[in-house]
């Protein structure tokens, strides 16, 4: 029996389906990811790893573990983030969700066929399971490795800010890869990573995101007075401005495409006014926006440019947030074994999938300096996105424990030396 024939016969539905449900009964919102990934290093130490739960604060926690190999070969990292992308608490995801939340979007994983749903059950939580089940299957196989096999669960891999709310960290940056700039701060290093995120096909390089904050300026007047004093409603203003900015946003993708990336741009948020006091108007309008960005674009460049688009009504954008996209060298060691390994395990060619706009950790693992790959699953088949986040097919996890145990055995195991 071969090293991955060992690996893979520890890989089954039924181990996938339990890891499954663990990790998506252990509620992981951004900020709040320690229990879980307690549970996570628990396992890693069970399986044999020198493993640990890395805190943030007292709220947010990495889970990281390490598998020795002899020295005499490349050291891989496996990682997927843990944070799922809302809350699962009604008080803070209704109305803006939905009008409640529907069994899905909690933390109480179900079984419906070969599906197992539940708050983040496919993204992240599927593939972080993949990750695990992989790693226990490592440790009980114990093939001899050349490198380390360092298994990583980052916190507040989402794309948001702090969720202000009590129990929730009051530190600022919570999300956008912080727990994976931590670790790496922490020394966990490797000589390549692969990310497991959706998608089943295998990417060297992705998008990078920028957020904008455009204030729209007006005048604070009365309903009663409306008729008699100077009136400039800034919430009609940026109606306009979003009606225009809208329309620039869908041409933004084919000014920016390249051969994998078509890069979107959405309006987030838009905020003007007491509520409780709709008798007059506010002085200013607030409008948020997500603009993503290609790799070789700079956040500098995209904010010129939505700065000359928004000079027309004598506006200028703000940039609040800016992670750059970044791209490993098609010709890297990572990306090769990867795409042999996909083939290997999908039995055709891989083609490249054009017009990805997703935005992950990897950027964070390629800033610096680890070559990075990203491969995953196909959501589910819906329309839904919540339920594409909120539901795994567990065949799609084992076939994804397959290109991953392939990977990590071409890349530490003692051949690879």
């Amino acid at each position: 029996m071969t090293a991955l024939d060992a690996v893979l016969a520890r890989i089954t539905e039924d181990r996938l389906r339990e890891a499954a449900h663990a990790v998506t009964a252990i509620p992981s919102p951004t900020g709040r990811e320690a229990p879980l990934a307690h549970l996570l290093a628990a396992r890693l130490s069970a399986a044999g790893f020198a493993a640990q739960a890395q805190h943030l604060d007292e709220f947010q926690a990495n889970a990281v573990g390490r598998l020795r190999g002899s020295g005499a070969g490349a050291d891989l990292m496996l990682y997927a983030p843990i944070d799922t992308l809302t809350t699962g608490q009604p008080e803070l995801d209704v109305p803006w969700i939905g009008p409640e939340l529907r069994p899905d979007m909690l933390a109480e994983p179900r079984d419906e066929g070969p599906f197992v749903s539940g708050l983040g059950a496919s993204n992240p939580k599927g593939h972080a399971a993949c990750i695990l089940v992989l790693a226990e299957a490592l440790g009980a196989a114990r093939p001899e490795l050349a490198g380390d096999v360092v298994v990583a669960f980052g916190a507040g891999g989402m794309p948001t800010n702090a969720v202000e709310a009590p129990g929730y960290p009051a530190r600022a940056n919570t999300g956008h890869g912080t727990g994976c700039s931590f670790l790496l701060e922490r020394g966990w290093h490797t000589d390549y990573a692969v990310i497991a995120k959706p998608g089943d096909f295998v990417a060297h390089d992705e998008v990078g995101l920028c957020w904008f904050e455009i204030t729209v300026p007006g005048v604070h007047t009365y309903a009663g007075s409306r008729h008699r004093l100077p009136y400039r409603n800034p919430i009609v203003t940026a109606a306009d401005v979003v009606t225009r900015l809208e329309r620039w946003l869908a041409d933004y993708p084919a000014r920016h495409r390249t051969a994998t990336a078509a890069p979107q741009g959405i309006i987030g948020s838009i905020a003007g006014g007491w509520e409780r006091m709709l008798a007059v108007t506010p002085a200013a309008c607030r409008i948020r926006l997500d603009v993503r960005i290609a790799p070789g674009t700079t956040p500098l460049s995209v904010k010129r440019e939505l700065a000359g688009f928004l000079a027309q009504f004598d506006v200028e954008p703000e940039m609040v947030l800016a992670v750059p996209g970044t791209s490993t060298p098609p010709g890297s060691p990572i990306v090769r074994t990867a795409i042999q390994a996909w083939e290997a395990t999908s039995g055709r060619p891989h083609e490249p999938v054009p017009d990805n706009s997703g935005a992950t950790d990897a950027n964070i693992l390629r800033a610096r300096g680890i070559p990075t790959v990203r491969t995953g699953m196909p959501k589910a088949a819906t329309d839904d996105f919540s339920r594409g986040m909120n539901t795994v097919d567990v065949r799609a996890m084992r076939r994804l424990c397959e290109v991953l145990a392939r990977i990590t055995l071409s890349t530490t195991g003692k051949e690879a030396a």
